[in-house]
């Protein structure tokens, strides 16, 4: 039995007032939208408390659904969101949302977070994707995060993301859902990406022992629009489920391959800004690697394309317009570098 609540059910006034450290006379529960909280259950709770308090704040719990949570059982996403929030937020160049409270329960996998509430700021729409100053903080501010983590010394206990439950999940999950994006979704399959179905599993390994070579350094993972609220010049990024060491170049191909439309790729050389920015934070580093290692990780990262679209409900019109647009995307920055080349 945890000894903090692990539902909204489970809140009261009394336990909300020493997690934040001032007294809370009442409280609401609202929930967000589908889509939110797909791993976990988000939720906003309004405070009835002074006027100088915080009055709502974000409370995390696990997720409702069996099948979900056993999913973040077995990459340890619950532990992973806590260590981020509970040691190394306050080390990193990044913003990310005030954390008031944070617990796990190791025994039984049980978590609650109680975060910032950011909904007074603008969030990324990863369908809908961004402008070319957007997608340059984004990646000034994935600079900021590499740099102060670079070769990732200080983080002993993290995970890296060449692990084996992370090779077999994208290895099945692609198998699995390869069939189901080009029955859904063919006209944004390019020709160059049929060599993809029968040799990218095979590949999964050897595209992640090079992803992982040194320099390392700790990887959001799941650098995405929907992901990012944007506040004015700059951005704060939420869910930290996913952390680990990797290269990189894995947070800049996730985000430019697939939240960056191709017609605003094509305005600049969003490699070379991401590199100018992190060297310009003293970190040595050759642009050629860069770009050899942003390739291999834009090719592994058609598989989170596929999982994902491939296991999207699509009777939900916007998982339709999700799948069809980060498959979309992907698919033309992998043409755009002959991304595929690397199969052969």
């Amino acid at each position: 039995m945890s000894d903090f609540p692990t539902t909204p059910d489970e809140l009261t006034a009394t336990w909300l007032s020493a997690a934040l450290g001032f007294p809370v006379e009442d409280f609401e529960v609202t929930f967000f939208g589908e889509g939110a909280g797909i791993m976990a259950m988000v939720t906003r709770v309004l405070l009835t408390t002074a006027a100088e308090n915080p009055q709502t704040v974000i409370a995390k719990f696990p997720s409702p659904s069996p099948d979900n949570r056993a999913v973040a059982s077995t990459y340890n996403m619950y532990g992973r969101e806590i260590q981020f929030y509970d040691g190394i937020a306050q080390s990193v160049e990044m913003r990310t949302p005030h954390c008031f409270f944070a617990a796990f329960d190791e025994s039984t996998e049980n978590f609650v977070l109680l975060l910032e509430d950011l909904g007074h700021l603008r969030v990324g729409d990863q369908v809908e994707g961004c402008t070319l100053p957007e997608a340059k903080a984004i990646l000034s501010a994935v600079a900021g995060l590499h740099a102060s983590t670079w070769h990732a010394d200080g983080f002993p206990g993290l995970i890296s993301h060449n692990n084996p439950a992370q090779r077999d999940g994208m290895i099945g999950g692609f198998q699995m859902g390869w069939p189901v994006v080009n029955e859904q979704f063919p006209e944004v399959i390019v020709p160059s990406a049929a060599i993809a179905g029968e040799a990218l599993p095979g590949a999964v390994g050897r595209l992640l022992d090079e992803m992982t070579l040194d320099p390392i350094c700790l990887s959001h993972t799941d650098v995405r629009l929907d992901n990012i609220f944007f506040d004015g010049d700059d951005v704060q990024f939420v869910d930290w489920q996913s952390i680990c060491t990797s290269c990189p170049e894995q947070d800049v191909a996730y985000f430019v391959t697939q939240s960056v439309q191709p017609h605003v790729r094509a305005q600049e050389d969003l490699v070379a800004y991401y590199h100018s920015e992190l060297t310009r934070r003293g970190v040595d580093y050759d642009l050629e690697r860069c770009r050899e290692r942003y390739r291999v990780s834009a090719l592994y990262l058609l598989c989170f394309a596929v999982v994902i679209a491939g296991t999207l409900d699509l009777a939900n019109e916007r998982g339709q317009r999700l799948g069809r647009v980060l498959l979309g995307n992907a698919m033309s920055a992998l043409d755009e570098m002959d991304a595929f080349g690397l199969l052969k």
